[in-house]
This record gives C-alpha cells, structure tokens and sequence, in this order.
C-alpha cells in the first residue's frame, strides 16, 4: 500500500511539473481537450525509417563551409543510414554554381569527339558524403555539354543569386546514347575502383530527375532509352549495383510511371534488344500545395498525399514491381526550395516542422493501403550559400543554424522498433486529408514505437492555416504496456516558439543580419532539438500510464519513456 502510495504522488507530480512547463509554452490560456490512447500490444509492424533520405539542386554546396556543417548534423543523427540525392552531377562547368544549378567537370571530349572523364569534382562531392557516415543517393544526371543536342544553349556560370531555369542544354538527350552509356559505365567503375565494392553496392543509382516535366526535353521513349543505356552501364560495372527511377513529378506523372514500368517488364530494352530493364527500386515525387489566403499561408497537404496514393495505386498494379522498394525522391510541401513568396512564409517557423511531423505517418498508411513496400521518403531541402539569415527558401538550415524543420527528423531519429497502434479523438486520416485537407478541426495525433525498454511517442497539434488558434490539452493514455507496475522515466523534447528555435530566438533579437560571435551561439543553440524542463518519472499501475501534455498549435513534442524491468 505505502508503495502505491509513493508511485501515485510520483505521478501526480509529473502532471503538475509537465502542466507548468507547458504552461510557459503556451500562446492562450484558451484550451480543447484531446484524447490519445496508444496501445503498446497492438503492433502495426517494424517502424520503418522513411525520414533517413534528403537533397537538394546545388551539388556544389555539398562541400562548403556551410553545407559540410549541414551533412555533419545529418550523419548524426544516428540510427540506419541516411542517404543524400542531388542534381547536376553530371552537368558541365567548373564547379560553378547557382540557385537551382550546379556543374562537375566529368565530361569532355577531345577534338577527336574520345571521352574525357574527370571525376575530381564528383569525388569531393561523395567523400564529404563518406566522412559524414552518409551514402550517396545518385542522380545520373544532368547532360554534359559535349554529349547534348544542344550545346548551343548550354550555360556556364550562372549569377549566383539568381534562380536558373530548367531550359538550357543539360536537360536534353544525348547525341550518342552509346556514350551516354559509357559515361555510367566509367563514372561506377570509377567509384568501386576508389571506395570498393561493397561500400558501392550500398548505394542507390538512379536516373534522371522528372522526366515527365521540363527537366527533360525528349519524349518518353527518349527517356527509357536513356534509362536503359544508364542502367547497362552502372551494371556492366557493377552487376550488383542498385538501380531504379524515373522520379517522376506529380506521383505518377500523369501515364509516366505506367508506361515506365511496363517498358522495365515487358518492354524491349534498347540495348540488349531482350525484354524488359533492371529495376531494384521505384521512384516518384510528391508535393503539397500552399498557397497565401486573407494575409496568412494555407498549406495543402492534400495534394502531396494523392499524388502519393496515385503512384502507391499504379505500382501496385504491376505483380512484377508491388513487392520492390519505393523511394519518393522529392517528398515536400511544394514544389520549388530556392523559390520565394507568400505562399512560401511557412519555412522559416513551427509551420513546417508541424506539417512535416503530420506528413509522414500518413506516408506510411498511405503504403499499408495499397500494401505496397515504402523504403523512403526523400525531403527535398537542404541550405543556402551566401545567402542572408532565415531568406526564406525551404531549408534545414541558413548560415549554419538549424532550423526547427531539423529537429523533427532528430525526432524521429530517437524511434525504432514496431510501430504501434493509435488513436486519436481530434485526429484525421490519410483519405480524409486528401479529401478536405486540414482545414476544419486541428490534426493532432501522435505515430508511437516500442523498442526494447523503451517507448517513444510524437505527438503533433497541426492546422493548415498558418493563424493563431487554442492549446491542445492532450491527454496521453498508454495501455496493455509490459510492464505491469513500476516506474518509467519520462523525457519531453519540444518543438514551439520557445523549444527548438532559432528563428523566434533570432526575431526575439530584432532579426540581425549581421549577428555577434556571442549572438549567434545563441542562436545555434536555440536550433538544437530542447528538452521541456528535467526528465521525469511516473507511475504504472496495471500496464497504464497517462501523461497530461498541453500542446500549442502547430508544435510537436517527442515523449521518450524508459522502462524498468517489469515488476
């Protein structure tokens, strides 16, 4: 009896300590209650890590000052690998670079029309990858200048501030796909030569970037002729490489993706006249749409999650591809990173952050319904050289500072194990955001795990109107836990306006452009995933517990929850 005592003042505390931690969080004193249950018996299956993929246009910020930072925090993040895509690796230049553009040196000709391969920037590019615990995601793409149909149009050294249209000659097909061929062949042959086999063997190889829109210049047949003469070349170096695509725009693209498929299965492959092409995985884009409505960003997350739903539905549909990995190799949401506007505003604060959380599950759920096998989801943001503080392109970091975006894959770093069951009274599903986004009622829910010892639950209280609006006052109950009766011990992590914030830090700084050496250690502090206030412990009683969480809008919180052993 003393015991049950003990633990029942135990908990009684935490409710008061995590209400008043919350308390100083909080934007009203206006709250609505929500109901969370997570059920720890109920498995959905192993949590499988689709946050672990990211990339961006400028293939040349990867080994600068700021962007060997940005990679640094990546290969941090610890857990299974984490993979990093980008355009413009094969584009012709000097490593020169501009919005939305950049250029390797791997290609030339002689004035005899022999190859000339140099790889000298495209090393730099993976070995910062390498040294960072990261692997390369590798895009064969775009077309050099002197393997182009038109050269007359190919550009060099872009205005570094200006944003480079997908018009120039790197987007269309090559005069000689025979050497477009080779060019794979040497530029793989190359990379197993240096990093070996087995390191090369881990890496994805894909080709071309949404071949559906203006990236590419040719027609579809055009395209699955490049894939084919690629894909012989990557396997003529490496039989065991991993190669897939077409990375399409808008989910499937239209008939795209069908007719890509059937090529990859029934199709004549255009170099070995044989039927069908290597394809180890499948790959599709997908983005939201917001947009500025009565002075304030409305985000539309419909859009990204049907354009999910459409690829998820045509991939299922080939018996010869349901079971293959998918990667969504731009998941955002919108289109463009280095475009500004209103409709834009979201990046910089907890609108992003809170949209990314809420995002994700639905992924998942959207594959369980087509019971198709979703192995990424590719965040297509990255950072921004010499550019000024918080400018306002869809990034994880400016000028060194992480912002709260960042943090929610720090999140979701720290789950493993099987996912489990949740329910929600304030919570949407996949189908009804893709029918009404989140435009009524606030989404908050929460995607939970179970790993060993320890559980972990995020919860988000998330709005497509980007206004302010009341707390959430959550209600947090797991049950059916293992253990029957002890103690867990309880650490809170928190994205809002005061917890995992450099941009209301810097604001709360009157936004200098120019901050101190003392400002801005401040300001990358305030960019690290924060704590809410010390760990805590609370009380299990018959495999319950209930943690009480007053969540504002658009915040995410991560509950990590350490057992003892069952008692």
């Amino acid at each position: 009896m003393k015991q049950n005592a003990l633990l029942a003042l135990l908990s009684l505390a935490l409710c008061y300590k995590l209400a008043a931690a919350d308390t100083v969080t909080s934007p009203s004193a206006d709250a609505f209650p929500v109901s969370i249950k997570v059920h720890a018996d109920q498995s959905m299956g192993s949590l499988t890590p689709i946050w672990r993929f990211f990339g961006y246009d400028e293939a040349n910020y990867t080994y600068m000052k700021d962007g060997k930072k940005l990679l640094a925090e990546l290969g941090q993040l610890g857990g299974p690998q984490v993979f990093i895509r980008c355009h413009h690796l094969l584009t012709s230049g000097d490593g020169s670079y501009a919005l939305k553009w950049g250029s390797t040196s791997a290609y030339k000709e002689d004035a005899d029309g022999k190859p000339i391969y140099d790889w000298s920037i495209n090393d730099r590019i993976f070995e910062t990858y390498l040294q960072r615990g990261l692997k390369p995601y590798a895009q064969i793409g775009f077309m050099p200048e002197a393997l182009s149909t038109r050269p007359d149009i190919y550009r060099h050294n872009p205005p570094v501030h200006e944003r480079v249209t997908g018009d120039g000659g790197e987007n269309f097909p090559p005069k000689d796909y025979a050497k477009w061929g080779e060019l794979s062949y040497q530029w793989v042959k190359h990379c197993v030569d240096k990093y070996g086999k087995g390191e090369v063997e881990k890496w994805y190889w894909e080709v071309w970037n949404e071949p559906n829109i203006g990236y590419w210049k040719g027609s579809h047949e055009d395209y699955f002729k490049l894939y084919d003469y690629a894909v012989d070349g990557v396997r003529r170096a490496l039989p065991t490489a991993r190669v897939g695509g077409p990375e399409t725009a808008g989910g499937p693209g239209g008939k795209f993706l069908e007719e890509f498929l059937n090529h990859c299965a029934h199709g004549t492959n255009y170099v070995s006249g044989k039927q069908g092409s290597p394809l180890d995985f499948v790959s599709f884009h997908a983005k939201g749409s917001p947009k500025f409505v009565e002075g304030h960003v409305q985000m539309g997350m419909s859009n990204q999650l049907r354009n999910m739903d459409d690829a998820f539905r045509v991939i299922a549909s080939f018996p010869e591809y349901k079971d293959k990995p998918i990667v969504i190799g731009e998941s955002d949401p919108e289109g463009c990173a280095a475009c500004k506007g209103p409709q834009n505003g979201y990046r910089n604060g907890t609108m992003y952050s809170s949209y990314t959380a809420a995002s994700f599950p639905r992924k998942l759920d959207l594959a369980a319904k087509h019971g198709v096998n979703l192995e990424g989801a590719l965040t297509w943001a990255f950072e921004f050289e010499d550019q000024p503080y918080f400018a306002g392109f869809r990034a994880l970091a400016t000028n060194g500072l992480d912002l709260p975006v960042l943090n929610v894959f720090r999140m979701f770093a720290k789950m493993s194990g099987q996912r489990l069951a949740v329910e929600s009274s304030s919570a949407m599903d996949a189908q009804s955001i893709i029918a009404h986004n989140v435009r009524g009622d606030p989404d908050v829910s929460a995607l939970a795990s179970r790993d060993k010892n320890t559980l972990a639950v995020l919860v988000w209280h998330y709005h497509d109107d980007d206004v302010p609006g009341p707390n959430a006052a959550v209600s947090l109950a797991l049950d059916h836990l293992p253990w029957k009766r002890g103690t867990a011990t309880v650490t809170r992590y928190s994205i809002d306006t005061d917890h995992s914030n450099s941009y209301e830090a810097w604001k709360r700084m009157s936004s200098p452009q120019q901050p101190t050496p003392e400002q801005y250690a401040q300001l990358e502090k305030a960019g690290k995933l924060a704590t809410v206030g010390e760990s805590q412990t609370i009380s299990i009683e018959n495999g319950e517990a209930t943690i009480p969480i007053k969540l504002p809008r658009q915040a995410v919180s991560l509950l990590v929850l350490s057992f003892a052993q069952s008692k």
